[in-house]
Parts: structure tokens; C-alpha cells; sequence
């Protein structure tokens, strides 16, 4: 089993089998509109904008789940990151990453690489996690917003990075997948 065996909508509702990515190294990121951390939609772009004719691409996953960050409906997230970050690569509609509920994609990437690398214990989302909601900080759940998987050619998970990890410092990472 690989990523390559999931199916997710697009934002406009279009589903897609990722079998389309074969061949290409993925940053998959749960993302939300009204995050400390939305910024990091700049990061993103701009590796997805040098690296995609090397066959990198990136997959945004729209997620309500952390302190209700993302409320808009999926065209208006899909305006959001358009407008305000110039976002090109391909987002999706917004799923569930955690719970009963979690789409499938999110489950197998949390039981394939179930740690952040990266969530620092004396960072802000740490200390913010431990106060309001320590079950986060629990097993392979997705702790927050802009939690990243990278995968290689084959669908297979490389590494899972902490929310609060800048995009430019996984661009090595993705070099030496390309």
C-alpha cells in the first residue's frame, strides 16, 4: 500500500485517484486560513514553485479540527490561499484528520510515520498543546495545522514534520528525493 492508493476531492469537488502523483515526490500539509502558522502557505508556494518541473508537487488538505481555523467553505478557502498567497498547487476539500472521521489518506499517513519530527517541548504550540489539549500530544494524532508528510516516487512516507517546521527547512529533504 502506498498514497497512490487514495482518492480525495479536489477543492472544486473533482475526485482524484493519487495514483495521478506516481513518479513525483509529495509534501502533503493539512492546512487552515486563520492559523499563527498560515503564513508558512508562502514557504510552500515557493517550494512547490522551484521544484515542481523536477516532479515535486504539493497537496493542501483544508482542516477545521484545530481551534476552528479553518471555517470558510472550500471556495472560499480556495480564494483565500489564491489572494493571499498565490497559491498554485492543488488543494483539496476539507476533510477530517484525526478521529473517526479522519479521511483515510490521514490515517495511513499517521500510522506510517506516526512522530513529528521537529515539535519542540519548549516551542508555543508545545506549551499550548500541553495546556488545552494534551490528548494531541498523544500517539500518531495530528497535532495541529500545517503538519507535513513527505513522500517519495513510490507513495511511500519518508518523514513527518511538526507544524512549527519552516517550509525552507525541508527543501534539502526534498532534494534528495528528486
Amino acid at each position: 500500500m502506498s498514497v497512490h492508493s487514495f482518492q480525495a476531492n479536489l477543492s472544486k469537488g473533482e475526485e482524484i485517484g493519487l495514483d495521478n502523483f506516481k513518479g513525483k515526490v509529495l509534501l502533503i500539509v493539512n492546512t487552515a486560513s486563520k492559523c499563527g502558522l498560515t503564513p508558512q502557505y508562502e514557504g510552500i508556494e515557493k517550494l512547490y514553485g522551484t521544484y515542481k518541473e523536477n516532479g515535486f508537487t504539493v497537496l493542501g488538505f483544508p482542516c477545521n479540527q484545530f481551534g476552528g481555523q479553518e471555517p470558510g467553505t472550500d471556495d472560499e478557502i480556495s480564494g483565500f490561499c489564491s489572494l493571499n498567497y498565490n497559491v498554485t498547487f492543488p488543494l483539496f476539500q476539507k476533510i477530517e484528520v484525526n478521529g473517526e472521521n479522519a479521511h483515510p489518506l490521514y490515517k495511513y499517513l499517521r500510522e506510517q510515520a506516526p512522530e513529528d519530527i521537529g515539535l519542540d517541548e519548549n516551542s508555543s504550540l508545545y506549551q499550548h498543546l500541553l495546556a488545552n489539549s494534551p490528548e494531541l500530544l498523544e500517539g500518531s494524532t495530528i497535532k495541529w495545522n500545517f503538519t507535513k508528510f513527505l513522500i517519495d516516487q513510490d507513495g511511500k512516507v519518508v518523514k513527518r514534520y511538526a507544524p512549527t517546521v519552516n517550509p525552507g527547512e525541508i527543501e534539502e529533504d526534498i532534494k534528495k528525493l528528486l
